[in-house]
């Protein structure tokens, strides 16, 4: 792969896998049909997830354990030839291995059958009625088929050739359905093209593993239900909230909508206009800062209603250049199905296909009537205002999902503006606008259903005319000082490999020159300590070497007519193809670079052939034994540890891009490791409140939070504990500041590791730091979490804080844990020993804040 997967990624490729694995070896053994789908948020990177299985599938993968399928064919189908060609594209850009095995499927496509290791690209339009690939003539009069003979000069049709390589022995075709939710509605009785393909018909195969993949499965999983025949494998579900902490997506969507009736088209679309023009100049100055080599060039999207008329946009036009009128002549596009450039008035408007947008970075306007609300993808889409009316949740899901991607593929710290994007959409009203609302922040996820008390998922927010929040003056330079010394936790992944971890921050800091000659310190190091574990695990490895060195077998005997079998036990040496394989699998556990490595640490620079093979062995016999491969990714975890320690204050000046690099890299963790804070440059909040009813009331301010408008205040948007525990410390003497710690993962939110029932690290993120002078001066920082007892989650937060206070007690002066008991505040103080050893102890989170471990608040 030419791109790093992102640990979300990595683990929905890790299960799809699993999941083909299964699929395959039910078609081949049992001749069984499956199918399953990858269900992942718009802008999750479902493509680049696509083109890491399907290179897995062709070539296996040491990363995943996954051997190759060297029968597997792809067919890779989807409802338009530009959303193929779009993702024909990506997996190319994203695949190094699958440049040459990319194949569209043309009207003229003649071979008998899809060849191994192969991917084809087919799109319903070439499947219609009058087709090339389907059409001919009839076999005999009166005979009816639903698939037509092969056309003239072409010995089959595609029918056939499916038919042919389903039936060919050895061979799996593997069916990925692009953009699931499309094609699988029913017309009366009659099967959509795509129905017909997955389940056969008139003689063609049914398809032997079918993969749907959209950020809407609803109607595959549907469509596929009422298919009797085909096992249902557990779907692949990715985690919107990991996909958001990933910084692929925008954290807020900005939604304009009229508060009366009226027709403010125009009104709005200068708005729109007015967004843009801000937008690109706010981009201008992060690209001048940062030193982009290519900026980031924000694009406007018009989304037409059916059928625009000439006059339509014509007044879409004058709009526009009335509001930008340095606006370049040539910076209007459009994607309407015409495909045909037009002529508004005396102003061109070239058609641009689809995939082309992103990087024709001279259009700054986009026409487009449907083109966008399916497949297509442009991360420069800043604003987006529609003049359609649409209320079915998959449509509105699809069109706004589409507006969700970060130019840069990586959140913007400190710069919540940078981070949104803005809907303006006139014909949506307050009730509609309120569902969306919901829908994109995925509503509300119960933590305990007995009880029914919800916690909200507040990874992304969906703002209405939000306020601009900058540094506020009010707060001492001091508070600001000590907020970048605050400290934060990485939250441990799964499947990390330190030995990968430590070989890719060596690249990047020898890149960046922070430490030099990392990459050779980090093999010389980690082969040092093979020696070492050489020496100390001596019988193991031996017994390993004699393992890689002799096969021992077992023949068992039996004669036709007699009862019982006889058995002979046998012993031959490893032929050198075997001792390569057992090499290859000590790779597996010590890494492919590390393992070539310690060949070259325990040979000549002019070895033999055989000194190689006696290298290879001895890896082969140490990556076997299991107290080896775990001390050597102990000591690559700590060396990992202390060059991201003593580099920590260089890397800072670092631009953005390298940083996110970093923060990467902090991020593959074992176990929680300690980060620092950024400030908050620029942020945005709503200043109203919006009632499930549709009504609004303004909501309360406060003072002296870190980020404010204007006047100093900042809208607290808060439930009652947090209100009364905010009011409380305000009035406590030397209060001199407060920060409501963002909800989501953000390197200005402080995080508090704990793992959760099943095992799985979580992220605590408290809600209030507050700062405070004390009488010599200095500043403190208190933490201070409010947080329902009575709630599944409290006790394992509670015993992450206990971890953290352990660790982190001296940085603060409180760590506090608020909770109401019995019509009173209670707070656990957690940066007291017998506090913590209580909290270690307890079974119950209600019963500590009732217990003499707690005091009122």
């Amino acid at each position: 792969m030419r791109y790093t997967l992102k640990d979300y990624q990595a683990e929905a490729v890790r299960e799809a896998l699993q999941r083909l694995t299964q699929a395959r070896d039910m078609h081949h053994r049992f001749d069984s049909l499956s199918q399953f789908s990858l269900a992942a948020t718009t802008g999750a990177g479902k493509t680049v997830m696509a083109a890491a299985i399907i290179e897995a599938l062709f070539f296996g993968s040491d990363e995943f354990d996954f051997q190759a399928d060297p029968g597997a064919t792809v067919l890779w189908f989807s409802d338009s030839p530009d959303l193929n060609e779009q993702s024909r594209a990506r997996i190319q850009a994203a695949a190094s291995e699958l440049d040459s095995r990319l194949r569209v499927v043309e009207a003229t496509f003649s071979e008998p059958s899809f060849k191994p290791g192969m991917v084809y690209f087919l799109n319903a339009q070439k499947l219609s009625k009058n087709s090339r690939l389907v059409r001919g003539e009839r076999t005999s009069p009166g005979q009816e088929r639903l698939f037509e003979p092969a056309p003239d000069m072409v010995q089959q049709t595609i029918y056939d050739v499916i038919s042919n390589t389903v039936q060919s022995e050895g061979r799996t075709l593997y069916f990925i359905l692009d953009e699931a939710h499309r094609g699988m509605k029913t017309a009366s009785d009659r099967q959509t093209i795509v129905q017909r393909l997955i389940n056969g018909a008139n003689g063609t195969p049914p398809m032997p593993v079918v993969f749907g993949i959209s950020a809407t499965v609803d109607r595959f999983t549907e469509a596929m239900k009422k298919v009797t025949n085909r096992t249902a494998l557990p779907a692949v579900e990715v985690d919107s909230s990991l996909v958001q902490a990933s910084g692929l997506l925008k954290d807020d969507i900005v939604l304009t909508i009229p508060k009366e009736k009226g027709v403010f088209d125009t009104t709005l679309l200068r708005r729109a206009v007015q967004k843009v023009k801000e937008s690109t100049e706010v981009w201008a100055a992060y690209g001048v800062e940062q030193e982009e080599p290519d900026p980031v060039v924000p694009l406007m999207v018009v989304q037409m209603g059916d059928a625009p008329s000439q006059d339509d946009l014509t007044q879409v036009l004058d709009v526009i250049y009335d509001e930008w009128p340095d606006l370049p002549g040539d910076a209007v596009a459009h994607v309407f199905g015409s495909h045909a450039d037009l002529l508004v008035g005396q102003q061109p408007v070239p058609y641009v296909e689809p995939q082309r947008v992103q990087d024709a970075t001279h259009i700054r306007v986009l026409l487009a009537i449907e083109a966008i609300s399916t497949g297509w993808d442009c991360p420069r889409a800043e604003v987006l205002v529609s003049f359609r009316t649409r209320n079915e949740p998959t449509y509105i899901h699809q069109l706004l999902g589409r507006m969700l991607r970060t130019p840069l593929a990586r959140r913007i710290s400190g710069n919540e503006v940078l981070n949104s994007v803005d809907c303006l959409l006139p014909h949506f009203d307050r009730e509609t606008s309120t569902g969306i609302a919901q829908m994109l922040m995925k509503g509300k996820t119960a933590i305990n259903p007995e009880d029914g008390d919800d916690e909200e998922d507040t990874t992304r927010r969906v703002l209405f005319d939000p306020v601009r929040l900058d540094q506020n003056p009010g707060v001492p330079q001091e508070v600001w000082d000590l907020l970048v010394t605050i400290p934060s936790v990485t939250i441990p992944k799964a499947h990390v490999k330190p030995i990968r971890r430590l070989d890719a921050l060596a690249i990047a800091l020898s890149n960046d020159r922070s430490v030099p000659g990392a990459v050779d310190q980090a093999r010389q190091h980690l082969c040092k300590v093979l020696d070492g574990q050489a020496a100390q695990h001596d019988e193991k490895v031996a017994s390993a070497r004699t393992d890689v060195l002799t096969m021992t077998g077992e023949e068992v005997r039996g004669r036709l007519g007699a009862e019982g079998f006889s058995y002979d036990a046998f012993e031959m040496s490893a032929d050198e193809r075997a001792i390569h394989d057992s090499y290859r699998l000590a790779g597996q556990a010590l890494t492919p670079a590390l393992a070539k490595a310690y060949v070259e640490h325990d040979t000549p620079p002019d070895a033999e052939p055989e000194e190689l093979l006696e290298a290879e062995i001895t890896v082969a016999s140490l990556g076997a034994v299991s107290e080896v491969v775990s001390a050597v990714e102990r000591a690559a975890d700590d060396l990992a540890k202390k060059w991201l320690s003593e580099t920590r204050v260089a890397r800072k000046g670092l631009p953005d891009e390298r940083q996110a690099e970093y923060d990467r890299l902090e991020g593959m963790s074992t176990e929680p490791e300690r980060i620092t804070l950024t400030e908050p440059k620029t942020a945005q909040a709503d200043t109203k409140v919006r009632e499930k009813d549709g009504t609004e009331r303004d909501l309360p301010t406060r003072r002296l939070h870190l980020m404010a408008a204007k006047g100093g205040t900042y809208p607290i948007d808060l439930n009652d504990w947090e209100r009364k525990v905010l009011d409380s410390e305000m009035k406590q003497p030397g209060f001199a500041a407060w920060y409501r710690n963002p909800s989501r993962a953000t390197k200005e939110s402080l995080a508090v590791a704990y793992k959760d029932a099943e095992g799985t690290w979580r992220a605590l993120r408290p809600d209030f730091i507050f700062f405070a002078t004390q009488h010599d001066g200095t500043h403190v920082a208190d933490l201070v979490d409010p947080h329902g007892h009575h709630l599944a989650d409290a006790l394992p937060k509670l015993r992450g804080l206990v971890e953290f206070a352990e660790q982190f007690g001296g940085d603060f002066r409180r760590i506090e844990s608020v909770a109401e008991t019995n019509g009173r505040l209670r707070a656990l103080d957690l940066t007291k020993a017998n506090v913590r050893q209580a909290i270690r102890d307890a079974t119950s989170a209600k019963g500590l804040y009732e217990s003499d471990a707690a005091s009122d608040y």
